[in-house]
């Protein structure tokens, strides 16, 4: 069977859980108010592409090559991204809701989650250096072994880190949420003095 090549088009409030999207490379292509949960997009390969509004929940990525791809305003619930093609993985999070995604030994630095629901998603062992989480919720969220040097927090809320098993060198984080690193310590932090 031969991938298709498609480039430059715009899909528009479609439903691929009923008529499956052609597998293939896409590229400057924008998915708008497009519904693919449960989809298999499996060894698709998808470059400088665009989702806004989409419903990508379940979504199968085994395999799948995502190359500076900006999500936006998108529900992402229980995406596995250790699954994903690893070389050259780059994408950007804005008012994307990712709970209990998975993201377990991804090399992503540099990737921006920006007003990012990320509760319960799974970032062990990850490589998230340089990366910036702008007033995002981690409520859940797991951070075991992770590198997270140079990361900016500081805007972001509900996370729980233990400052020995990850990386935290240059970390950025705000005074009012350390908390979030000293939970292990079952030490008591009055916030309010």
């Amino acid at each position: 069977m031969t991938e298709a090549y498609i480039s430059d088009q715009n899909y528009n409030q479609l439903n691929f859980t009923e008529s499956p999207l052609q597998i293939g490379e896409y590229e400057n292509c924008t998915f708008q108010s497009c519904n693919f949960e449960y989809s298999d997009l499996s060894h698709f390969k998808l470059t400088n592409c665009e989702f806004t509004d989409c419903n990508l929940s379940m979504t199968k990525l085994i395999g799948t090559a995502f190359r500076d791809v900006f999500f936006k305003d998108c529900k992402m619930f229980g995406m596995h991204f250790d699954d994903c093609n690893e070389f050259g993985m780059s994408f950007r999070f804005d008012g994307c809701a990712l709970n209990n995604s998975v993201f377990y030994k991804t090399s992503i630095k540099r990737t921006s989650f920006k007003n990012c629901r990320l509760i319960e998603v799974d970032f062990a062992e990850c490589d998230l250096s340089n990366s910036i989480f702008s007033n995002c919720d981690f409520i859940g969220a797991t951070f075991e072994r992770t590198n997270l040097e140079k990361a900016d927090f500081r805007t972001s809320f509900n996370y729980t880190i233990d400052p020995q098993s990850s990386r935290l060198k240059k970390t950025k984080f705000s005074l009012s949420e350390v908390h979030g690193l000293l939970s292990r310590f079952d030490i008591e932090i009055d916030k309010y003095s």
